[in-house]
């Protein structure tokens, strides 16, 4: 292109060579090469620009169109995640009118939660259903009773609970089994407090015991084991407790007044004086990795003063069914006087993988009324193991002490080669001493065989078979390792 445009100018000034000498001539014609040198830059510089455009015209099409690659589109959620899981970037959103400042969601239960997490809410409850199939010795029928084939709705409870301001706790959870609503946990309770933990008034239950702490939803069998006769349950008071060294101890400790079903103590004479003191103390002596494995060791103490009768005197009474709800009482001592009692109750429990094993054992030291009999003793205790066939392990809750639901690593579902849910293999033995100086309640062992199957995390279902011997002087008749076999299932659901 400038060799040509270079010639025509030159036969231009040719033309007019008459006016211009030859110097003037070839200056003129290097400063127009000059000037088109420069000009083809331009147009090579606006030449790769216009292709850089393109690209990105190019690009932008491609976005538009869904061609982003998956790994491309997995790193952008990545960040879009990470983001959102901020508080703070959750705050600004919610400030800025982009997401609501309550959220919903489900977490084994409807839940709810306020952006900056001070306001939480829990809506749940539970069913569990029982069937139960029994045969007794001729002398245990004769003595007690039939032990009849039955069913019955085990727990019927609806609960709300929460935190509001960050720091107030509350719980109000009610049971419709049997008929009739009675209280469960109804309490409220200062959180977070320096030192001391959490405060909690209202009616609760006593911190007592491993298997008494444990909520009935994430029981290994069907019923607690046979010293939990002794354990005292909920009653209202006020209870502290708190945990200390990354949660490898826990304790707990409260004053509770002997109350009703509704949680009332009136104060008149039946149950003025009757309070109790109750604590706990935990340690995680081994803990590996999410709780895999561990070794859970505890004690537990409870002074608990008697409750009056109808005719103004204290005392108390000790009974126990087999460990099943659906059989009749095969042991009791009958009301007897008394002043109050010393509970002492040793736990250990152990989780290695799928395999678990636990125990308990109940020292009950009564103090009668006057001195004119000796003072009784009562004790029980039972142990059992467990195994999860499917592989999952028991889940341990560490600034609580205590165990929580078993979720699945695969939940079931309808199909050949689908989810099959969690299956645990379990076995316990169990004793219980009602029989001690003047008083004859009774002895009683049990066996327990039994198999869980977890649907999901809320689902579940449970068979126990319980062989029961029992040694008891009733009426006239002696019970002499008389026994009894029973078979119960239960259909559960939590949320």
């Amino acid at each position: 292109m400038i060799v040509v445009l270079v010639s025509i100018l030159c036969c231009v000034f040719m033309k007019d060579a008459s006016a211009q000498d030859t110097g003037d001539l070839r200056m003129q014609v290097k400063q127009m090469g000059e000037q088109m040198e420069q000009m083809e830059k331009v147009i090579k510089s606006q030449q790769e620009m216009l292709n850089v455009l393109k690209d990105k015209i190019e690009t932008k099409e491609k976005i538009a169109t869904n061609s982003i690659s998956e790994l491309e589109t997995n790193k952008i959620e990545r960040i879009m995640d990470d983001y959102l899981a901020k508080d703070e970037s959750r705050e600004k959103m919610a400030t800025a009118g982009l997401v609501p400042q309550i959220a919903a969601y489900w977490d084994k239960g409807l839940r709810f939660k306020s952006q900056d997490g001070n306001f939480k809410l829990e809506v749940g409850g539970r069913i569990m259903n029982d069937w139960g199939w029994m045969s007794e010795g001729q002398d245990i029928e004769s003595a007690i009773g039939d032990l009849v084939d039955s069913t019955e709705q085990r727990r019927a409870r609806f609960y709300m609970a929460g935190t509001m301001y960050g720091n107030i706790g509350y719980k109000m959870e009610f049971d419709w089994a049997g008929g009739s609503a009675s209280f469960n946990d109804v309490f409220m309770e200062l959180k977070k407090i320096p030192v001391l933990g959490n405060f909690r008034v209202g009616h609760t239950k006593e911190p007592y015991s491993l298997e008494m702490m444990n909520s009935s939803k994430y029981m290994t069998f069907l019923e607690r084991g046979l010293n939990n006769t002794f354990a005292p349950s909920r009653n209202t008071g006020f209870r502290a407790y708190n945990h200390a060294l990354d949660k490898r101890l826990s304790w707990s400790a409260g004053i509770f007044r002997n109350a009703d079903t509704f949680g009332d103590s009136k104060g008149n004479r039946r149950t003025e004086g009757g309070y109790s003191l109750t604590g706990r103390i935990t340690g995680l002596t081994w803990y590996v990795g999410d709780g895999t494995k561990l070794i859970h060791t505890g004690i537990s103490y409870s002074h608990q003063n008697a409750f009056a009768d109808d005719a103004q005197e204290t005392g108390f009474r000790f009974s126990s069914k087999p460990e099943i709800n659906l059989a009749n009482v095969l042991v009791d001592t009958g009301r007897f006087t008394a002043d109050s009692s010393n509970l002492y109750n040793p736990e250990l429990s152990v989780v290695y993988g799928p395999f678990s094993f636990q125990a308990e054992y109940t020292f009950a030291d009564i103090n009668l009324k006057g001195d004119t009999q000796p003072d009784p003793h009562f004790t029980g205790f039972y142990a059992y193991g467990s195994y999860f066939l499917t592989g999952e392990h028991r889940v341990y809750k560490r600034e609580k002490a205590v165990f929580r639901s078993i979720t699945p690593k695969n939940n079931f579902k309808w199909g050949r080669g689908q989810g099959k849910g969690a299956i645990e293999l379990a076995a316990r033995y169990s004793e219980l001493d009602l029989s001690n100086q003047d008083i004859n309640g009774g002895r009683m062992q049990d066996t327990t065989l039994g198999v869980n199957w977890y649907l999901n995390p809320n689902t579940r279902v449970t068979m126990n078979y319980v062989h029961a011997n029992v040694d008891r002087l009733v009426g006239t008749t002696r019970l002499d390792d008389e026994s009894a076999d029973m078979v119960a299932m239960r259909f559960y659901i939590d949320f």
